[in-house]
């Protein structure tokens, strides 16, 4: 009984605030349909620029596949490199192609001949994909030649599994969905107590017999709810609107979304228990919101960590749910491959709902 009339004062709080309600709404819903078409590690609209000192037929069919890919803008043809690097130099060009002289004549006698790649790297990811599609463009160039030459080759088929079309917004939007229930479930928390302190009606709690355990029970299951409409809203977009859905079982992704809601509710009731005022709370949690994700193996791969590093996730919630969601939601796995993320998953949410517990301040 007591139970019930602490939700419902914790429900009427919530949806006494204006703001709030409308944000736990229209936030997921803006992020998964402007985001996904934004964020995208695919490349495109590379702006090269071709030094031919050869002007052969082989060098002009090498600028014509270079100019027919998608990825590339041709800025123009120049006959010596020095005109082409002035391209760069001025920030009008991201690459160069240089096209020596005796290039067709080296290809038809010896089957090689040297192509330089000069890449503009003041932004690393553009100049590092740039440089990969322009050497796919050559790789795929010289197999052509070869074949009319007579020159033996290996022929090099590619077989994309989980996501045949490499479409980044297939690997992006199960990302986003873990992003928003770590933002909404960790923040909204983290303003619940501290919120409290300052208007004043934590002292009223104080002074009932309310046990600390009933009290932090009674703020983690809004916000297991809120997390769970959050995702299912999440995964009906997804579904609407890109044609993303789980290739294994969902409801795996449910029962993991339980324990790591209540593993970052329960970490934001912790740092609104220690914290004094809003702002403080606020920047604390960013603080771990930001460690959270950057380590979680969301943006970067884990294993391309430092060793150091590598350690320090294995103290990450996010970091057992990311794989929980790609391997679920990409590659159709099961709970069979799970079993060290859902107890780790598992600790999580009896450390964090034990230390909320024991931190929140309670005078008998």
């Amino acid at each position: 009984m007591i139970l019930k009339y602490l939700l419902e004062k914790e429900f009427k709080q919530f949806f006494r605030n204006r703001f709030l309600p409308r944000l736990t709404v229209l936030f997921p819903v803006m992020v998964m349909l402007v985001i996904p078409w934004i964020t995208t590690m695919d490349i495109k609209n590379i702006r090269v620029v071709v030094a031919d000192s050869d002007r052969s037929a082989y060098s002009e069919q090498l600028v014509r596949d270079i100019d027919a890919s998608s990825y590339f803008i041709l800025e123009g043809v120049f006959d010596s490199y020095d005109a082409a690097l002035m391209k760069i130099e001025y920030g009008l060009a991201d690459a160069i192609v240089e096209i020596p002289y005796g290039f067709e004549k080296d290809l038809v006698i010896s089957g090689t001949t040297p192509v330089q790649l000069s890449i503009n790297t003041v932004n690393g990811t553009k100049g590092v994909l740039g440089s990969g599609y322009l050497r796919s463009v050559m790789t795929a160039f010289s197999q052509k030649m070869a074949s009319k030459i007579s020159v033996p080759h290996i022929d090099l088929i590619i077989l994309n599994r989980y996501n045949p079309l490499l479409d980044y917004k297939m690997f992006m939007i199960p990302a986003l969905m873990i992003i928003l229930l770590i933002v909404m479930c960790g923040f909204l928390p983290t303003l619940n107590i501290v919120s409290e302190k300052e208007r004043g009606t934590i002292e009223q709690m104080n002074v009932t017999p309310v046990s600390k355990f009933m009290f932090i029970f009674a703020k983690l299951i809004p916000y297991w709810l809120i997390g769970m409409a959050i995702l299912t809203v999440c995964m009906a977009l997804a579904y609407f609107i890109y044609g993303l859905y789980p290739k294994g079982n969902v409801l795996i992704i449910y029962l993991f979304s339980f324990l790591f809601v209540l593993s970052m509710s329960g970490l934001g009731l912790v740092v609104s228990n220690y914290s004094n005022t809003m702002q403080q709370a606020m920047f604390v949690m960013f603080f771990f919101v930001m460690i959270f994700q950057l380590m979680s193996g969301l943006l970067t791969p884990i294993r391309s960590m430092p060793e150091w590093a590598q350690w320090i996730t294995l103290f990450n919630p996010p970091r057992y749910f990311v794989r929980m969601m790609r391997l679920i939601y990409l590659k159709g796995g099961g709970m069979a491959d799970l079993t060290t993320e859902f107890f780790a998953l598992l600790g999580f949410v009896i450390f964090f709902g034990l230390w909320a517990v024991m931190s929140y301040r309670k005078r008998e």
